[in-house]
């Protein structure tokens, strides 16, 4: 169930209006700015070998069941765990809140290297990515090295420890996504369960200050709205111009990936959304612009249909997800593949071998035939997935 579903006292024709309202909201943007993204998009064509013919192939290609091409962007999970219990997060109730083994410097770079398609990662799944210590910076370095768009999101609370925040943005990493689900101590101890309230803010405004001294935007603040802080939106807007933050977040999704109890413990603070609410984000927008702060929402609630292949989640057809056990997953609102997973990615077996395999051609077969996987079905329009 969506946020918006929860509207009360709405028809079909009414709630169509709200999530039309919605949408037409501005989605988050690079915090370097859309022609940076561009720049580094040409240089990656331009320097890794096979890359521009790749990307060709993915423009040119119908969406099937048969790709002739390798995904152009990749969830990568360095770690898949953390030192937080966050109440909307499945971590929470890991064993020591770790689910597998980290991913291996080599590892990574394996991936790197046989994916000649990649123009954009994401370092980071279920888990702390600085928790790995340099080998992260090291990821990243590679990544940067062949004009890989890099972004990841961090906790911060571990920016301040060996200069991570230096080195974070040192490394060359594009984006640096810093997840502030409270502008209050209570509200954000109360969902971010084992952080430092106080030492998160200083992090944030050390990153911060130091990429105001090199002249660059790298970091996003990224607050995920529920029922405990939606009150707090406006405050969370000025905390953020307080610690320099260019860019801000405000994302709607509560995902249980597919895990019934999940969806049961989520729904109760997922927030309803009606005129009055939208009339709100408007007047958000608009302090947005007063503090200068580039305000973008996220949700996924009805993005695609079977009414075409155009229609459909781009996921199969574009990108992909690698667990820190290098497992391949659906994608980022999974996440987890003890839940599902179409393949193993060990030994000689290489990413693109589990890409092009039986299972992922009948997970895009069943896609294309309106036969959206359950664990997919959250995703699309309701009443259209058979």
């Amino acid at each position: 169930m969506t946020a918006l579903d929860q509207t009360s006292g709405t028809d079909d024709a009414a709630l169509a209006l709200l999530i039309a309202r919605f949408q037409a909201l501005p989605k988050p943007k690079p915090s370097a700015g859309m022609e940076a993204y561009d720049r580094e998009l040409e240089l990656a064509l331009s320097t890794r070998s096979g890359c521009r013919e790749n990307y060709a192939r993915y423009l040119a290609g119908a969406r099937r069941t048969d790709l002739d091409y390798l995904p152009i962007k990749l969830d990568i999970e360095n770690v898949s765990r953390c030192n937080f219990r966050c109440t909307m997060c499945s971590v929470s109730e890991w064993t020591k809140g770790q689910r597998a083994g980290d991913m291996s410097l080599e590892d990574f770079k394996r991936v790197i290297d046989e994916q000649v398609g990649l123009i954009e990662i994401k370092l980071q799944g279920l888990g702390e990515p600085l928790l790995q210590g340099d080998t992260v910076f090291e990821m990243i370095r590679y990544a940067r090295s062949q004009h890989i768009w890099v972004r990841t999101t961090t906790n911060a609370s571990l920016l301040h420890l060996h200069d991570n925040y230096k080195k974070l943005v040192d490394a060359g990493t594009n984006e640096i996504q810093i997840s502030i689900d409270g502008s209050t101590e209570e509200i954000f101890c109360a969902i971010r369960k084992g952080s430092d309230f106080e030492r998160v803010l200083d992090n944030c405004a050390r990153i911060n200050r130091y990429c105001k001294d090199l002249g660059i935007k790298r970091t996003k603040m990224w607050s995920t709205v529920q029922r405990l802080n939606v009150h707090q939106l406006e405050d969370l807007l000025e905390l953020a111009a307080r610690l320099d933050f260019t860019s801000v977040g405000f994302g709607m999704d509560l995902e249980a990936a597919g895990l019934e109890k999940w969806e049961k413990q989520l729904s109760g603070d997922r927030v309803t959304v009606d005129e009055a609410f939208l009339d709100r984000l408007d007047r958000l927008l608009r302090r947005a612009g007063d503090l200068d702060i580039a305000l973008g929402f996220w949700k996924t609630f009805d993005r695609f249909s079977v009414k075409s292949p155009e229609t459909l989640c781009n996921w199969p057809f574009e990108r992909s997800f690698l667990s820190s056990d290098m497992r391949v997953v659906p994608c980022c609102m999974i996440s987890n593949p003890d839940v599902y997973e179409l393949g193993n990615v060990e030994g000689a077996k290489s990413f693109g071998d589990v890409w092009h395999g039986e299972t992922y051609r009948k997970f895009r077969a069943d896609h294309l035939a309106g036969r959206i996987p359950d664990i997919c079905a959250s995703c699309y329009k309701h009443g259209e997935t058979k």
